[in-house]
């Protein structure tokens, strides 16, 4: 039995060894993650592949949480990807506080360190007035204090569309879903530890499109979020 031990690692050293440096590779380096969900959308939808930058913020032992380099901080605006114990699952959200921010929300429209935000109807180009629209759901762009980007709303807003003042702690961050009125974030589970933090999104990879026999969007091969 031993002998047989040996030889079968004779043989096949090679594959063990890659398959060993690629867990260690997408562990500590880089990996990607399926969004199953459109918490996240406009920028992502069911079926992206992402890619995951998990040297962004800290060098980590592979397959643990333990930091061995901080290399950064996660940034107003940043995609994290994040293993949440508060909800038991990896999650996909944007930041929109960091530690020390003092952020509002009122009927969907964020106010950030006594700030209100500017939210652009991306059709006309003008700024408006969320209350002011009159349609049941629309995406619109959202100037999170220099890093804009889409978000989805409802005309109605739910019943997360607005919180008091909150202060970020240190080590600390608030994140939502880019589709405000349909995802489980800081709103839900409060706000994200760094540690749980494990890298940032900033492409897609590649897309299946669930609703089409899992057939790939092409158009959304690489796509920049």
């Amino acid at each position: 039995m031993k002998d047989r031990i040996i030889s079968l690692w004779k043989s096949n050293k090679s594959f063990v060894l890659f398959l060993a440096l690629m867990f260690v590779f997408r562990s500590a380096i880089a990996d990607w993650n399926e969004v199953p969900t459109g918490s996240m959308l406009p920028t992502i939808v069911e079926g992206d592949r992402i890619f995951v930058n998990r040297m962004a913020y800290d060098l980590r032992v592979p397959f643990t949480h333990v930091s061995l380099v901080k290399r950064a901080d996660p940034q107003r605006g940043d995609i994290i990807i994040f293993d949440s114990a508060a909800a038991d699952l990896r999650l996909v959200k944007r930041v929109v506080g960091v530690p020390g921010d003092v952020v509002a929300m009122s009927d969907n429209s964020l106010i950030i360190n006594g700030k209100p935000l500017s939210y652009i109807d991306s059709m006309s180009a003008d700024d408006i007035n969320i209350t002011d629209i009159n349609i049941t759901d629309i995406e619109i762009t959202e100037d999170l204090l220099g890093v804009e980007h889409q978000i989805r709303i409802q005309r109605e807003p739910g019943e997360l569309a607005n919180f008091d003042a909150v202060i970020v702690p240190s080590d600390y961050y608030l994140a939502l879903g880019d589709n405000r009125d349909n995802s489980s974030d800081s709103r839900v589970i409060g706000f994200v530890p760094r540690d749980e933090i494990v890298g940032r999104a900033k492409h897609v990879v590649v897309s299946l499109d669930y609703n089409n026999y899992y057939m790939p969007r092409s158009d959304r091969f690489f796509k920049t979020l």
